[in-house]
């Protein structure tokens, strides 16, 4: 999977891209519309980060790329990749129990904080895009 150049895209299939891994200093885009929101992205190799409408979706350290960014009442589904292994932390309903998937196997159910957010560690290092799933 390769990074995004324009740190920000929306996919054909109704899906968010977003991240580069690759980029020695900050980055950031503004103002990115997609389905009535607008979106915000910084990125570097230190960590990625987007916004929607001001609020908190998706943070990982180190920074990482990320396709088919897929956000629901239900959960939030995402390929991931970088050159290392990763913390990512999503935005979710506070207080809430998820059942979490990472590359098709389940990692067992975790609770949200009372924020709202979620946190997970991602073996990326070697294994390319990894499948993320966050469900009810």
């Amino acid at each position: 999977m390769s990074v995004v150049a324009e740190l920000i895209k929306n996919e054909a299939d109704g899906g968010l891209s977003f991240g580069n891994y690759e980029l020695n200093e900050k980055a950031k885009k503004e103002d990115h519309e997609f389905e009535g929101n607008l979106y915000k992205v910084k990125t570097f190799k230190e960590i990625t980060r987007l916004e929607r409408d001001g609020m908190f979706v998706y943070e990982s350290v180190p920074g990482t790329c990320v396709h088919d960014f897929k956000a629901s009442d239900e959960g939030v589904s995402f390929n991931v990749c970088g050159p290392e292994d990763a913390q990512i932390t999503v935005g979710v309903r506070e207080d809430t129990e998820y059942e979490i998937s990472v590359a098709g196997k389940s990692t067992g159910r975790v609770k949200s904080n009372l924020g709202g957010k979620l946190n997970l560690s991602v073996e990326l290092a070697g294994n390319g895009d990894v499948t993320v799933t966050i469900r009810l």
